[in-house]
């Protein structure tokens, strides 16, 4: 039997992710969601991206060393995460990117698919 911290390891969930098909990483630039590697890509805009789930993970040695990973899904379908730190190492321009994408009204799905 496996231990809880085990099964919620970042790794752990990173691997379910890609099995349920969220297989891009993200970055955010200038207001936009990128895809990483597709330079031709004009980016997301927050009406244009859904949350799908997220999962919060605290550092080992130090509950304050704490991130989240957000499985996110894109208006043409397009399927992947982000994560950022939480707290004061949090990147500024995610954690506003994501809390605009919240504040429209986007429904968690639990489903993945």
């Amino acid at each position: 039997m496996q231990d809880k911290e085990e099964e919620r390891s970042l790794v752990k969930v990173e691997q379910q992710l890609t099995k349920d098909g969220f297989t891009a990483d993200f970055r955010v630039a200038d207001g936009r969601l990128f895809p990483f590697g597709d330079d031709r890509s004009k980016g997301y805009a927050p009406g244009e991206v859904t949350i799908v789930d997220f999962y919060r993970f605290e550092g080992e040695s130090n509950p304050d060393d704490m991130s989240i990973l957000y499985a996110i899904k894109t208006a043409d379908g397009v399927k992947g995460t982000i994560s950022t730190a939480f707290g004061t190492y949090a990147d500024g321009d995610v954690d506003e990117f994501l809390r605009t994408v919240e504040d429209l009204g986007k429904d968690l799905d639990k489903n993945h698919k």
